[in-house]
């Protein structure tokens, strides 16, 4: 697989199948060209490599959440030596050693707060992975999910803006946390 083609792919189809072992079998039904597979372990992750390459999907596997694939360059050997398409990791030298074995390398990032997502930028110039995943993708739905908890939610991080501010009380949200000296005064 190259790069080109997997582009090509995601953008015929741009929605991923991320899944576990539980919903693979979904997966591969799926229109879905792209599959992550998101654990998986030593013993299932050869299966599923050759289930998703019949089906005419490309596979990425989480190495971080797969059970008993050793997280160091053997560990990717052994996902490359079984045709895995790709690998996905929070960490920069599992992206390096799968871009060295060949493969397609996405890392993934959780961007929590202004810090964080400050680092994403210098962490990438270190991996240079060929793909990134920002997570979360939707924080509004989070809100809406727990506004009604017990608990008062607080939305924080990355609240830059008076329209954040404002969506994040709007979506249910009882007060907003931010290090915008600015929005203090709103």
């Amino acid at each position: 697989m190259t790069k080109e083609a997997l582009f090509d792919s995601l953008e015929r189809c741009p929605v991923i199948a991320a899944v576990n072992d539980k919903f693979f079998d979904n997966a591969i039904a799926s229109p879905a060209e792209v599959i992550f597979l998101l654990g998986g372990s030593l013993i299932t992750v050869a299966q599923r490599i050759q289930a998703a390459h019949a089906a005419g999907k490309y596979i990425f596997v989480h190495i971080d959440l797969a059970e008993g694939i050793g997280k160091d360059r053997a560990g990717v050997q052994f996902l490359a030596q079984n045709g895995a398409d790709g690998v996905i990791s929070t960490r920069a030298n599992m992206i390096r050693i799968a871009r060295d074995q060949g493969l397609v390398t996405v890392q993934r990032f959780f961007a929590l707060d202004s810090q964080g997502v400050d680092s994403i930028k210098d962490m990438l110039e270190t991996s240079n992975p060929d793909l990134i995943e920002i997570m979360p993708g939707v924080i509004g739905k989070i809100i809406q999910r727990f506004a009604d908890a017990k608990a008062p939610l607080i939305a924080g991080g990355l609240v830059q803006t008076k329209a954040e501010v404002t969506q994040a009380l709007n979506m249910g949200a009882f007060a907003v946390s931010t290090g915008m000296k600015d929005l203090w005064y709103l």
